[in-house]
């Protein structure tokens, strides 16, 4: 039997993950917070595991005070340097470590994959660019290392959650005009590539983890209201956002557009890729 040890595997992303390998026949250890401070406890862990997954990290939608910036940095940096530094100690390494991203390392004036980009220069986009570093250095240790660069994760739960509700009440709309991108991934195409990847052993680098056709706000929410019957009438300002979160709203007030070329080139084949069937499938689920 093989095992998986997933930091972070109590959020959405993890539970689903956790779930999918569990049903594939797989032992699933979640690493806990004080496991991540307990240097040799860490190193048991990975010794055990064949896949080492890394999802830690505060949630990126908040208000994006000083104090809530360091907690984003330093839930990603120091769980990831913490499992990094204890592969380096480990006597048996996994076979793979695959570490998260998001597509807001990217600018948001053009279309960009992993071999045709520019990156931003903010607090979003340097958080990534760091994060990512500090992943990377996991293949100084000869272990296969991967980064999913997420999208908006739409499934069960997590962010989708959060939207269904005034949707459902007929309050959903486009936040300001609703021209943003919106790249996004269907959480069973997310997992789908975590398998994808560590099944393949050619797979390492950089990947993007969204839809190959990404969308804008604007078709996102009448695509929702469609499949609801709803109206989407309502715009909001995005003055509200900026009030809510400050300088946080701009994972929510804009976007990048991102497709998932390093996935498609490695025979990796999506079930949702438009926004359409996207939310079909999971509006029928609910």
């Amino acid at each position: 039997m093989k095992t998986v040890a997933i930091a972070g595997s109590s959020g959405f992303v993890g539970t689903n993950l956790k779930r999918v390998f569990e049903a594939k026949g797989f032992k699933v250890l979640g690493i806990k917070r004080e496991e991540l401070k307990d240097n040799k406890k860490l190193i048991s862990i990975i010794e055990e595991a064949n896949i080492l997954i890394n999802l830690s990290g505060a949630n990126i939608i908040n208000r994006w005070t000083q104090k809530y910036k360091k907690l984003l940095r330093s839930s990603r940096l120091d769980t990831t340097n913490a499992l990094v530094n204890a592969m380096s100690e480990a006597k048996n390494k996994p076979e793979v470590f695959i570490s998260t991203s998001a597509v807001g390392i990217y600018k948001n004036d053009a279309c960009y994959d992993e071999q045709n980009y520019k990156y931003e220069d903010d607090f979003l986009g340097n958080l990534c660019k760091d994060w990512e570093e500090a992943a990377l250095k996991a293949k100084n240790l000869d272990v296969r290392t991967a980064i999913f660069r997420f999208g908006i994760v739409l499934g069960d739960g997590g962010a989708m959650a959060k939207m269904l509700t005034p949707f459902k009440l007929g309050l959903g709309g486009t936040i300001g005009n609703g021209q943003q991108d919106f790249s996004f991934i269907h959480i069973d195409d997310l997992t789908n590539a975590y398998e994808h990847v560590c099944e393949n052993s050619s797979c390492e680098g950089i990947y993007n983890l969204t839809a190959p056709r990404p969308t804008n706000n604007y078709k996102f929410t009448k695509a929702l209201g469609k499949v609801l019957n709803r109206p989407t009438i309502l715009p909001i300002p995005e003055f509200v956002f900026n009030l809510i979160f400050s300088e946080g709203a701009k994972v929510l007030t804009d976007g990048q557009c991102v497709t998932p070329k390093r996935l498609l080139d490695s025979g990796f084949e999506f079930k949702y890729k438009s926004i359409d069937e996207a939310l079909t499938h999971l509006i029928k689920k609910s």
